[in-house]
């Protein structure tokens, strides 16, 4: 359960309740990708999710407007620094402010992607950058990262609606802040429906700053996915493609299902296949697969045990095999 802390606000005799909560997991095992002759045995940090601590909190500005923000903080719980690579910010997870109404929320500043945040729906292990074949070949360079960019945008506006008979949407934008390059800007469409056991998501994106370089390539992405809950057996499946103005096309196909069978315990299984097109007119794929076991002890921790499979054209396979634990607070 989160924690609350109480602060008086500019020595007024109103109080803010501020909200103190995060996630901390770790995982062991063996992680090889396709192509790499060795598993590299470690004590990996996050897991099936990525370890962070947060702080909210909200004020109510009258006439339905309320005040909110957001300071998350990812950490490497193995090593005990702050962010998922030493490159990251204080508050890398979402630093923003912003106000809420009854005509729906816009916030400022640094802002976790809803492209990546709903794929925590579309695949049975979450947004893991580990384990689920969804996020890692859509986001993690060393399975090829189909999508450019970071899971996480800096500079941003986003406006989204209120909820209507199951529908959600947002309008994200993201200012590139570079010199002379006024066009230099990230923009991202992206709604959600639910209907009882159903979910479906649709999500489109054009990224033109990245983190991994000054200037990229303007990139086009979409995703689209459902889910479905039928009781013994859940459903999922989705698809993703992107087009680079000078560069690899991509498409994916992605299905898993998980399957509780016990009041505790759950089976996930999913698959991703990828088919990149080169700009030579070279066609490669890559498959991805993870078959695994959760096990709740609680509400708020639980144990897990993943084994991965990864394959891409003329290179060797890769096989991951892990056991982790993760706790919520």
């Amino acid at each position: 359960m989160a924690a609350m802390l109480t602060c008086l606000v500019a020595g007024e005799a109103s109080a803010q309740a501020v909200e103190v909560y995060g996630l901390i997991g770790v995982f062991a095992g063996s992680v090889q990708r396709s192509g790499e002759r060795e598993g590299t045995k470690q004590l990996g940090a996050g897991g099936l999710t990525t370890s962070y601590l947060g702080f909210r909190g909200e004020e109510d500005l009258g006439n339905g407007l309320k005040m909110i923000f957001s300071l998350e903080s990812f950490f490497r719980p193995d090593t005990g620094e702050q962010g998922r690579t030493p490159a990251d910010p204080l508050f890398s997870r979402n630093a923003w402010v912003g106000v809420d109404s009854a005509y729906g929320r816009v916030t400022l500043g640094r802002q976790t992607n809803p492209t990546y945040a709903v794929m925590s729906q579309l695949s049975p292990f979450g947004s893991s950058v580990v384990f689920s074949p969804l996020a890692v070949q859509s986001f993690v360079a060393a399975y090829g990262s189909n999508i450019i960019g970071d899971t996480v945008w800096n500079n941003t506006v986003q406006y989204s609606t209120p909820e209507l008979k199951g529908l959600r949407g947002s309008v994200l934008y993201g200012t590139g802040e570079v010199p002379g390059h006024t066009g230099q800007a990230n923009l991202g469409v992206h709604g959600t429906y639910r209907d009882g056991p159903f979910m479906a998501a649709l999500s489109m994106q054009r990224v033109r700053i990245n983190v991994n370089r000054p200037l990229p390539e303007a990139q086009d992405s979409w995703l689209a996915g459902a889910n479905y809950d039928f009781g013994p057996l859940k459903l999922y499946g989705s698809a993703a493609g992107t087009r680079i103005d000078s560069g690899a096309d991509t498409r994916l196909y992605d299905a898993g299902l998980s399957v509780p069978v016990s009041a505790a315990g759950t089976l996930l299984l999913e698959g991703a296949r990828s088919r990149i097109d080169l700009p030579n007119g070279v066609e490669k794929h890559r498959t991805t697969t993870s078959f695994g076991y959760d096990h709740r002890l609680s509400k708020r921790t639980d144990v897990y045990a993943v084994y991965s499979y990864d394959k891409k054209t003329d290179a060797s396979s890769g096989n991951t095999v892990a056991f982790g634990i993760r706790h919520a607070f």
